[in-house]
């Protein structure tokens, strides 16, 4: 399925949670699929920390180019566009197109920058809902996502109940808890202590904050996955081992990586430093932190839910300690507290949060089956 990156401009100004406002801004979008006649069938895909609007499908001449859900949509997929018109977006505030920290300010002409305004997963949902407005969707068959997408799906269900008729919300929870936290801000810290940081202003240095941004980096990839797939990935092989056929011994140096796991982290450290962009990775794990729905009701999460109106299906993984399968109980049990219809798996897969992307038989067939029994108008 080749696909084509699409942008949309907004004049009108977006109010932010913060108060602020941002105009003139675009939105980079891809859509799979067919739009049908009664325009019953679009679902929307919510991306989480370091992904974009590319979901699936490639790009014509591009090796490598399949979109970071590719496995799940698609035609003939769990996710099946020979039925659904899918529709990924990237999120303000991101690195891959929409406007964000490495764009000019309208008034100035200068890079935003850390001037870029703060921005919130509810601020995420009110400007998809304007580019499903200028494609003239009034209602979703679905939303859907996993990790900080899923509370993006959660928060369409609270800000738009009328709009969403099902929601999808895959490995994620109704808020961070303090270890989630804890982790986000010595990431953070990682990057603003960079020296190569300049207050966020990088840009006009000619700098890229590549030492915070490694570090940060390898502190996700430590929680994305799990102790088990770990161990059996990597164990406490050494380096130069998997090089050779003979063991060897230790360098006895505290700087040289020589456990396969620590290159493997370097590896990732190396790589996300080349393309992510440092204030978005601010921006964005702090959208994480202020997710809260709960938090207006006094933490009482039924009572936030009590709004949504739509079919729900959850999905959780045994050892996915991020986003551990309780944080999902939770929701589930708010939800049935409202007597809403929820349908709920928790998958016992080895491979930690990152499960939601990756191919497993059961959980791709809950996915199926729960998109093929949705019924949708020709």
């Amino acid at each position: 399925m080749i696909v084509t990156p699409q942008s949309m401009h907004f004049d009108a100004p977006l109010p932010l949670q913060s108060g602020a406002l941002l105009r003139d801004y675009n939105l980079s979008y891809e859509t799979y699929g067919m739009l049908n006649t009664s325009r019953s069938n679009a679902v929307l895909i919510c991306h989480a920390l370091n992904a974009s609007h590319h979901v699936a499908g490639v790009y014509a001449g591009q090796d490598k180019s399949e979109g970071w859900w590719h496995n799940m949509i698609g035609p003939g997929k769990p996710l099946d566009t020979n039925k659904f018109f899918v529709i990924g977006v990237n999120n303000l505030g991101s690195c891959f197109g929409s406007t964000g920290p490495m764009h000019a300010h309208p008034d100035t002409g200068k890079i935003y920058g850390a001037d870029f305004p703060v921005v919130t997963v509810e601020d995420w949902v009110n400007a998809q809902a304007r580019l499903l407005d200028a494609l003239g969707i009034e209602t979703l068959a679905a939303v859907m996502g996993g990790s900080l997408g899923g509370m993006q799906t959660l928060s369409w269900t609270l800000q738009y109940p009328s709009r969403v008729r099902h929601a999808v919300v895959i490995a994620s929870a109704p808020n961070l808890t303090a270890e989630n936290i804890a982790f986000n801000e010595v990431a953070r810290r990682a990057i603003t202590t960079d020296p190569d940081f300049h207050g966020g202003h990088f840009y006009a240095h000619g700098t890229v904050p590549k030492r915070g941004l490694r570090i940060a980096r390898m502190i996700g990839h430590i929680t994305y996955l799990s102790d088990d797939v770990m161990n059996e990935k990597f164990g406490r092989k050494l380096i130069a081992a998997s090089q050779s056929a003979q063991e060897r011994d230790y360098f006895y140096s505290t700087l040289e990586a020589e456990f396969q796991i620590e290159g493997y982290l370097r590896y990732q450290g190396d790589k996300f430093a080349e393309y992510f962009d440092a204030n978005t990775y601010l921006l964005i794990t702090r959208a994480l932190d202020y997710f809260d729905p709960a938090r207006a009701f006094g933490g009482n999460l039924s009572l936030a839910l009590a709004r949504a109106t739509a079919k729900f299906l959850l999905v959780s993984f045994t050892t996915d300690w991020r986003f551990a399968p309780k944080r999902s109980r939770e929701i589930v049990k708010a939800l049935l507290d409202n007597q809403r219809d929820v349908s709920y798996a928790e998958i016992n897969a080895p491979h930690g949060h990152d499960a939601f992307l990756l191919d497993d038989p059961r959980y791709t067939s809950v996915v199926r089956s729960y998109f093929e029994s949705m019924e949708v108008t020709a």
